[in-house]
């Protein structure tokens, strides 16, 4: 039984409203239909009924942004999300690269009581296997400052605190050259002008050149 009363999609939609404000992105119709894959027309359906929820708000020129209400309902979603990618990793041996589709698959149906077990069984953990911060039952979380890594400045120290789950490919290569969460780097060059980061992790041979779409999903703070 579902912890809420709101539908698969729905929680879909407000969970990519709170990813895409917090990478500093504006959730407009476009920019939702391509991280949910559906059209266009269907997304400004849902806004209109997300609205009138009481859930969605729309700011002119500055996309859609959650209300009180939905950024509540958003980090419940997200913490089922999170820790039932914990529990894969922790308990049941997953890889990191392989743990966001069957969370994703999993989150609308657990009920809050399993997650909470669940959390307990690993000892109430802060962070997923991806470093992103668990929200906690009361609906907070970690207020860490932090930044992309293709905002980084040019010579300043970087720890990476978490990277995007979605792409197993992009987990792997991360995870290959050492750009994993707790890493700390300097950055050679920065990608605020749309050309790559280069980065040289603590503890390697040589600089890493990052393509700027990848550095858009590792977040960092000064180390």
């Amino acid at each position: 039984m579902a912890s809420t009363s709101l539908s698969p999609s729905v929680e879909d939609y407000l969970k990519a409203v709170y990813s895409l404000n917090e990478g500093g992105v504006a959730a407009g119709t476009n920019e939702l239909a391509r991280v949910l894959r559906v059209q266009p027309a269907s997304v400004s359906g849902m806004i209109r009924r997300l609205a009138e929820d009481g859930l969605l708000r729309h700011e002119p020129y500055r996309g859609v942004r959650l209300t009180e209400a939905g950024n509540r309902e958003a980090l419940k979603i997200l913490r089922r999300h999170r820790i039932i990618e914990s529990f894969l990793v922790q308990r049941l041996g997953y890889d990191w690269d392989d743990v966001h589709a069957e969370a994703e698959r999993l989150e609308h149906a657990a009920s809050d009581r399993l997650i909470d077990r669940m959390a307990e069984s690993m000892g109430h953990p802060d962070t997923d296997p991806h470093g992103a911060p668990i929200p906690t039952r009361a609906g907070t979380i970690d207020p860490t400052p932090t930044h992309r890594l293709h905002r980084a400045a040019p010579g300043s120290r970087i720890v990476v605190r978490s990277v995007a789950d979605e792409d197993p490919l992009r987990l792997r290569y991360l995870k290959s050259v050492g750009l994993v969460p707790g890493a700390v780097a300097v950055v050679d060059t920065g990608g605020r002008e749309g050309g790559p980061v280069v980065v040289t992790v603590e503890g390697g041979r040589e600089p890493l050149k990052i393509k700027r779409k990848v550095a858009r999903q590792v977040t960092v703070s000064e180390a």
